[in-house]
């Protein structure tokens, strides 16, 4: 049976060739889905920054699955909802589940349970401190971050490093302070929530050795869900916020913003005098704005015994995400998503490899 399972999520593996983006419509929040997700089905939970690449996916990877297959399916949980979800048949009903919001509750969700309820979490962070040593962090792509600022408002088209380091510590409280020829007006930092793995990564990036500390000039102001310029804070003319560079080229260019998941007025901006979206088309992330310290990896992460396992489950978790599994097929139907969805595919070999946290 074990025998049979492999071969065919093999050639489900191999079947890219005759599976497009448009295999299907995209999978939004499986509590759109008349049912639950099956217990053998392959659920996550966790970022905001890929869940839409992930909903992309799980359409994909389903839709390549023979008729009346009954291999484990992809489903992936939205960062934002209903408060509490039931993940699929046979989760944590009591006390309720609370739905994870960010890479870091995502993780946390994942080693707090077993996979009656969570197979793997979205995470736009790599390993931290802190994380258990029986993660692991399976690669899917590339992004980056940047900040983005109300179009038409105070903000200029450029920071640098040091100039976003002052900001976020509030020692640069007014846009005076970084040009004469700005306006005198007091500058409104805003962050992710804490769960946010762009937060924390951003936060480190600007911070070089050390993250930084926000100040009271940030930590004064109301935390804002990532990547979602629709909220009515950012609608300032001082605002500045962290954003996705690969979520906004999917909101923005691709078609992916849905309804508060959009970039409302905000514009991305430049760090260090490099655009972090390219001027071609179609627009992708700008390789030398990725090649700095704002470019990322993002991952999917999964308990080491059941990605290591022989039984279905681990066969079919590396079937999904592993090197030269379904997602990770050089040019096949997951890299494309993934290009779809703003990021920067990796090669075969790099997509789908593993690091322990």
């Amino acid at each position: 049976m074990r025998k049979t399972a492999a071969k065919l999520l093999a050639a489900a593996a191999l079947a890219t060739s005759v599976v497009t983006v448009a295999s299907g419509t995209a999978v939004a929040d499986p509590s759109t889905l008349p049912t639950l997700p099956l217990a053998q089905d392959i659920v996550g939970v966790g970022s905001d920054t890929t869940q839409a690449v992930l909903n992309g996916l799980s359409a994909g990877y389903n839709a390549s699955l023979p008729v009346g297959s009954t291999l484990p399916r992809l489903y992936s949980w939205d960062a934002t909802g209903s408060s509490t979800i039931v993940t699929k048949t046979g989760a944590i009903t009591t006390p309720a589940f609370n739905r994870p919001n960010g890479s870091g509750a995502g993780i946390t969700a994942l080693n707090n349970t077993t996979s009656t309820t969570v197979d793997f979490a979205r995470s736009s962070r790599g390993p931290q401190t802190g994380d258990p040593a029986t993660d692991i962090f399976v690669t899917l792509g590339k992004d980056a971050v940047s900040w983005a600022a109300k179009s038409g408002g105070n903000a200029p088209s450029n920071l640098t490093t040091a100039q976003l380091k002052g900001i976020y510590e509030c020692t640069i409280t007014n846009w005076t302070q970084i040009s004469a020829s700005l306006p005198n007006a007091t500058i409104k930092p805003f962050l992710p929530q804490t769960n946010s793995g762009t937060r924390s990564f951003f936060l480190k990036a600007i911070g070089g050795a050390t993250a930084v500390v926000p100040g009271t000039c940030v930590t004064a102001n109301p935390l804002v869900q990532e990547n979602q310029g629709t909220d009515p804070v950012l609608n300032d003319v001082n605002a500045v916020v962290p954003y996705s560079v690969a979520h906004y080229i999917g909101q923005v260019f691709n078609g992916h913003a849905s309804g508060s998941d959009a970039q409302g007025p905000l514009t991305i901006r430049d760090i260090n005098s490099i655009a972090p979206v390219s001027t071609a088309t179609p627009k992708v992330i700008n390789s030398s704005f990725a090649a700095t310290a704002y470019g990322r990896v993002i991952y999917n992460v999964v308990r080491e015994a059941e990605w290591t396992a022989t039984d279905a489950h681990g066969t079919a978790l590396r079937a999904i995400f592993g090197v030269g599994g379904w997602i990770c097929t050089t040019n096949g139907a997951g890299s494309a998503i993934i290009k779809d969805h703003g990021f920067l595919a990796l090669p075969n070999g790099a997509c789908g490899s593993t690091t322990h946290a």
